[in-house]
């Protein structure tokens, strides 16, 4: 396998509401600041890919305006997933495999503010039985916590004290959305958003944009002081239909956990995207990860949300981590579909 390495990531700093930018002014300083740091230009870089969702932005191939940000003349190679930035990564990640490439630029964005975000998310379920009917993401994800429970494998106190851990950790990140210093018993006190799911519980509505350089090889050496190594990566899927699955674990996170080698070494850190707190539990239960091992140090989503981006941002965040020296393996995952429907993992390793 080639060793292919993130050297920079950058994001914008997310906020609930961005309303003097548009999606193109709010990517342009994300990629100039990799462009400035790194020397690449759009037209020394190899390869580009978006991720982004049409439905969040109310129009036919949307990505396509959001290419002014990158600089599209001289004609560049470019691509787009109707996914989370974190699958984009994936193809640009597939691309350096095979050598067409020795450099990447991806990037992801999502303005939530303007629409309803939770009934925006319905279009993402079953069109024929379940959609129809409009159930709203809380609402969802209220019967996957409610499973959680009636299984014995969680309680209500344990989604409040992930919910103050990253609540807590996001105080020393400067790009989150909400922080702050939070008390388990205060949070068992809120009214039920969808039961058994409280505010603390959910992920903020999050305008915001994120943005990763992939280099292989001795390019990413000269790129980087210590770059974050991709030592392993896929994605798998769960069936569609929530009926069909149980909704307390997550065999595909499972597998692609194993298929990217998260047991083959101890890990320092995870960077898990959990948009509500009882998921965190089940992806740190589908990867094996022990009580020793730091999860979420920058907040995670229940800091930041941004949609098509979340994912994307495990990953740069993890790699950035890596870069400082705060760690030298780390897991980065990200989700997308309803209940933890799709799911990648990725292994992060710097130089000894």
């Amino acid at each position: 396998m080639r060793d292919v390495a993130i050297v920079a990531f950058s994001q914008s700093k997310h906020e609930r509401r961005i309303e003097t930018q548009n999606e193109i002014e709010m990517m342009m300083p994300v990629v100039g600041e990799l462009f400035d740091r790194t020397g690449l230009s759009a037209d020394t870089i190899g390869f580009t890919c978006s991720g982004s969702t049409d439905f969040l932005a109310g129009q036919a191939f949307s990505f396509v305006t959001i290419l002014d940000a990158i600089g599209p003349w001289p004609p560049i190679s470019e691509s787009h997933v109707e996914m989370d930035g974190a699958w984009a990564l994936y193809e640009a990640w597939v691309k350096l495999q095979i050598g067409e490439i020795d450099s990447a630029l991806v990037y992801s964005y999502g303005k939530s503010s303007p629409g309803d975000l939770p009934k925006v998310l319905t279009t993402q379920l079953d069109p024929y039985y379940v959609a129809p009917m409009w159930p709203d993401a809380i609402s969802i994800a209220g019967l996957q916590a409610r499973a959680l429970l009636d299984s014995g494998k969680a309680t209500e106190r344990d989604f409040a004290e992930v919910a103050v851990r990253n609540r807590r950790s996001a105080m020393d990140n400067p790009k989150a959305q909400l922080a702050g210093e939070f008390n388990a018993d205060d949070i068992l006190a809120e009214p039920y958003l969808a039961s058994p799911l409280r505010k603390h519980d959910c992920p903020p509505i999050t305008d915001g944009a994120a943005a990763v350089i992939l280099a292989a090889g001795d390019l990413a050496r000269e790129l980087s002081d210590r770059p974050a190594w991709i030592r392993g990566l896929d994605h798998r899927v769960d069936a569609h239909a929530l009926g069909l699955r149980d909704l307390t674990v997550s065999p595909s996170t499972r597998l692609a956990g194993e298929k990217a080698g998260v047991g083959n070494a101890p890990v320092d850190f995870a960077e898990l995207h959990a948009p509500f707190t009882h998921q965190e539990l089940i992806i740190a239960d589908a990867l094996g990860l022990g009580d020793d091992v730091t999860i979420n140090p920058s907040g995670g989503a229940l800091a930041a949300n941004p949609i098509m981006a979340a994912g994307l941002i495990r990953l740069g965040e993890a790699a950035e981590r890596i870069t400082r020296g705060d760690g030298n393996r780390a897991v980065a995952h990200a989700t997308s579909g309803p209940c933890l429907q799709q799911n990648l993992v990725c292994v992060l390793e710097g130089d000894d």
